[in-house]
């Protein structure tokens, strides 16, 4: 068995290359068409990135193409919370189990009497953002904002054309909010949680700054780039299980039967995968399978895993 590599070599060069050249052409999965702007971002853009704890990384294809975040945010999010709050306090108000039902369900919600069963499905995303200790939609995107940027290591933006195309079609999350406050699972106004829900979906982010926050949760919450510590290392369990539970939506056992690692996708086309204490993967393309995956990014991924051993089920 292969020893897994712990910085950038000519063998991992050689397969983030391979697998750019082996999937580019690759043409299944269609654009989210929900979300009006997703539908137009050009399907053909690819990217790879890795990185490795020591701060080495290697790239290929669009990696410095800015696009939505989407809710590869809930992971970010749910770090400073877990910060803040620690996982058994969150854990007694949103679960850590998959719901076995769509990423936006309502039927999972009334199942389970209002409380949701995890972090990543937006019923829960929604009811994380509103345990960020804020006084006002103000100061609670000041706290998401920040934490974003340190771990990316620069500074970050909305795009505001995928902001004002969300917030115009999101009436289905606005009735989940309405929901979670009715049976006690919302700590803040409604809508002023749905709207920065929205907001934290709509940061433009490229496979550069993906690689570097996956890299800062393999690196037990120290960003690789900028050596500051960004969330304690105990919060980093708990993140990584919860990708590695409900982190790619519908499918996300068929990803770990394969690929072996936490990961977390969202419908702009961005796929981030993370090996503890060794690397993390990030990868970019917008055509989607039908649970919402990029198709690209989980071949590159997949190929990476096995071409270089990372695989935590090896």
């Amino acid at each position: 068995m292969k020893t897994q590599p712990v910085t950038v070599d000519g063998s991992v060069t050689h397969a983030l290359h391979e697998a750019h050249q082996r999937f580019a052409n690759n043409h299944h999965g269609k654009n989210a068409s929900y979300i009006p702007y997703l539908a137009s971002v050009p399907a053909n853009l690819f990217g790879i990135s890795i990185m490795f704890c020591d701060g080495t990384h290697a790239e290929v294809g669009d990696t410095d193409y800015a696009f939505a975040i989407e809710s590869i945010s809930k992971v970010f999010t749910l770090a400073h919370v877990l910060d803040d709050i620690g996982p058994q306090s969150l854990r007694s108000k949103i679960g850590c189990d998959p719901t076995g039902e769509p990423f936006n369900s309502v039927v999972a919600l009334e199942l389970h009497k209002g409380r949701p069963l995890n972090p990543f499905v937006n019923a829960g995303a929604m009811a994380t953002v509103s345990l960020l200790k804020a006084e006002n939609a103000t100061r609670r995107w000041a706290q998401i904002e920040s934490t974003y940027q340190a771990f990316a290591g620069r500074d970050l933006t909305v795009n505001e054309e995928v902001y004002a195309s969300e917030a115009s079609t999101n009436q289905h999350n606005r009735g989940i909010a309405w929901l979670l406050q009715s049976y006690g699972y919302l700590y803040a106004d409604p809508m002023e949680v749905c709207d920065v829900y929205t907001r934290q979906c709509s940061v433009a982010i490229t496979c550069q700054d993906l690689v570097t926050m996956g890299a800062t949760l393999a690196n037990g919450g120290v960003n690789p780039v900028t050596n500051t510590r960004v969330v304690t290392a105990k919060t980093i369990a708990p993140i990584l299980a919860e990708m590695t539970l409900n982190g790619l939506y519908d499918t996300t056992g068929d990803w770990y039967y394969k690929v072996g690692l936490p990961g977390k996708s969202g419908v702009g086309g961005g796929i981030l995968a993370v090996v503890p204490g060794v690397c993390a993967i990030a990868a970019f393309a917008p055509p989607l399978d039908v649970a919402g995956n990029s198709v690209r990014g989980q071949l590159a991924a997949e190929h990476l895993s096995r071409t270089l051993n990372l695989s935590l089920l090896h």
